[in-house]
């Protein structure tokens, strides 16, 4: 379609529109992108998934996508062979819960056979997959003790260190023995050690191994001797979990590799399906219908609204091409010729890019191969001369495109 008509009849703020009612970023973006076709059999294939949609809004209310992102790049970067995040393994299993949700509710509200059926198809929740991430990952992005047997048993052999650790320094800090070296009775970590604070003339009341000082330097914290190996024990179990962690990450990494080209398609069928039923709460919004479309020339337009007008509008009936091919609108200023021409124009527009359109019922649109306008106030020719000479340009143009 001709970019300059597609500007001047403001088609990309009913994309915006359009835009506003997606629920994640891949509809999104085929709202924004959305483009008028000049194929009958198309435009009857789109405005027919709109319809399709629309009659679920009417009846049992939108198609839920909650949790659902575009998951392509982290499906990417495991087929590449990079380990997934937990964070990026979360999304996933979310978006899997969400497709789950979505194919239900198109099996329990579709016919078989539409269009919206046959996508339903092609959505794959991959339930083990989805399972496998819950178990292993926590709302928090922590990796779960239940992700596998080897983890559970490092982190319990862990706090068992830990409160062994506690008890030996709680000892210490409650001792009389040692109050007036303690700057406060408590026992706190540094550089992942635990260690006591020092008052720093005490320093060798204490025998231990200093790993910070506050920044007055009057205070050491230190690891007592008697908690050092204990403390070498922990950390050796930290790097033994640490390697577990990393491990049970490669291994959903894995899986989801092996499920990447599927869930591909799946997503890219939730990015459409959001996209159509975007066009369906537009419609509603709009109280749009679904218009018969032909390729004879003729245009039947009744009790049409432009879309971006608010408050009260005057519907106009519009007929042009049967009995007559050639339509002058003539009357007074802020009479409404400018509107009705551009709700013709853009009512074409958005008739070949699978929209509703706000009109009555029996409206019929003719499928243009294209569309050109060139739409400005009467008082062009009084302004300056390189606008009205712009207006000759494009209509020049225009023509020329015309008669090719």
């Amino acid at each position: 379609m001709d970019r300059k008509t597609l500007r001047i009849l403001e088609f990309d703020k009913i994309r915006e529109q359009l835009a506003s009612h997606t629920a994640f970023s891949l509809g999104r973006e085929r709202a924004l992108w959305l483009e008028p076709v000049q194929d009958l059999d198309v435009v009857m294939l789109r405005q027919k998934e709109t319809k399709e949609a629309l009659d679920i809004v009417n009846r049992d209310g939108g198609l839920p996508l909650g949790g659902i992102k575009d998951i392509k790049g982290f499906l990417q970067r495991a087929q590449m062979g990079s380990t997934l995040l937990p964070e990026e393994l979360l999304d996933i299993a979310g978006t899997l819960h969400g497709t789950g949700r979505a194919r239900r509710f198109l099996f329990d509200h579709t016919e078989h056979g539409t269009q919206l059926a046959d996508l339903a198809e092609r959505l794959e929740p991959a339930l083990q997959l989805q399972k496998n991430i819950e178990n292993a990952v926590g709302d928090d992005g922590e990796v779960l003790d239940s992700a596998s047997d080897k983890l559970r048993s490092i982190r319990s052999r862990m706090r068992n260190l830990q409160n062994r650790i506690k008890d030996r320094l709680n000892t210490i800090v409650q001792s009389t023995r040692y109050q007036k070296v303690l700057q406060d009775a408590i026992v706190t970590l540094r550089n992942g050690r635990y260690v006591v604070p020092v008052k720093s003339e005490y320093k060798g009341s204490l025998p231990g191994i200093v790993h910070d000082q506050s920044g007055s330097g009057q205070t050491l914290f230190i690891e007592p001797q008697a908690v050092v190996e204990t403390n070498n024990q922990l950390r050796r179990l930290e790097a033994e979990e640490d390697e577990e962690i990393e491990k049970i990450l490669h291994q959903l990494t894995l899986a989801v590799s092996a499920k990447a080209r599927e869930l591909v398609i799946s997503v890219e069928t939730l990015g459409r399906l959001d996209f159509i039923f975007a066009k369906a709460y537009l419609a509603s919004e709009q109280k749009a219908i679904c218009p018969r479309v032909n390729t004879e020339g003729y245009l039947d337009i009744r009790g049409a609204r432009h879309p971006l007008l608010k408050g009260k509008i005057v519907p106009i009936d519009v007929w042009l091409g049967r009995d007559f091919a050639t339509l002058v609108i003539t009357g007074p200023n802020t009479g409404g010729k400018t509107v009705a021409l551009k709700t013709v124009g853009l009512l074409t527009l958005m008739c070949q890019a699978g929209l509703h359109i706000p009109c009555d019922e029996g409206t019929e649109m003719n499928v243009f191969e294209q569309v050109f306008a060139d739409i400005g106030d009467e008082q062009s020719i009084e302004q300056s001369l390189s606008t009205f000479s712009s207006h000759m340009a494009n209509i020049v143009r225009i023509m020329d495109e015309v008669n090719r």
